[in-house]
């Protein structure tokens, strides 16, 4: 494995299933999209990423990058769709019945409703391998059993 720098705009690439290629891209705050695109041929032009929908953004750990895992190949400007970062949600593991809404723009959390949560990824750092399979799961059209644990209760 490669030693790398995390370096906003990169684009890395990730194998899943040990047959497709797919890609991500480092934004701003630690956090990561990943794009709806796969093949089974590795990407030479990342230009096609500038108009592929987003699967979802989340935080990854640093070692992912910084050790390797994910080959850094290329880099392209954010788009701006991509900024500002969408909002997370925080919920109380002893009391569910409290969420907070996480702005990983400013580091701001405020007091929400589970209604003003729907439809939020929760502010959470996600492994390698979790990230991978819930890729893997997406286009296997199976539910992935990280994003379960991770939906609101």
């Amino acid at each position: 494995m490669k030693k790398q720098r995390i370096s906003k705009g990169a684009i890395l690439e990730i194998c899943i299933d040990k047959q497709y290629y797919v890609y991500a891209q480092i934004l701003e705050k630690a956090s990561y999209a990943f794009f709806d695109y796969r093949s089974k041929k590795q990407l030479k032009d990342f230009s096609i990423l500038l108009n592929s929908p987003i699967l979802f953004i989340v935080s990854v750990y640093d070692d992912v990058i910084t050790e390797g895992h994910w080959i850094k190949v290329g880099k392209l400007s954010i788009r701006n769709d991509l900024l500002p970062l969408p909002m997370k949600f925080i919920q109380d593991v002893l009391d569910i019945n409290i969420v907070e809404l996480y702005d990983p723009n400013t580091g701001e959390i405020f007091l929400a409703t589970k209604n003003d949560c729907l439809g939020l990824e929760r502010s959470a750092v996600w492994e390698a391998e979790h990230v991978e399979s819930r890729i893997s799961d997406f286009y296997n059209g199976k539910k992935n059993i990280w994003v379960e644990q991770l939906k609101m209760k």
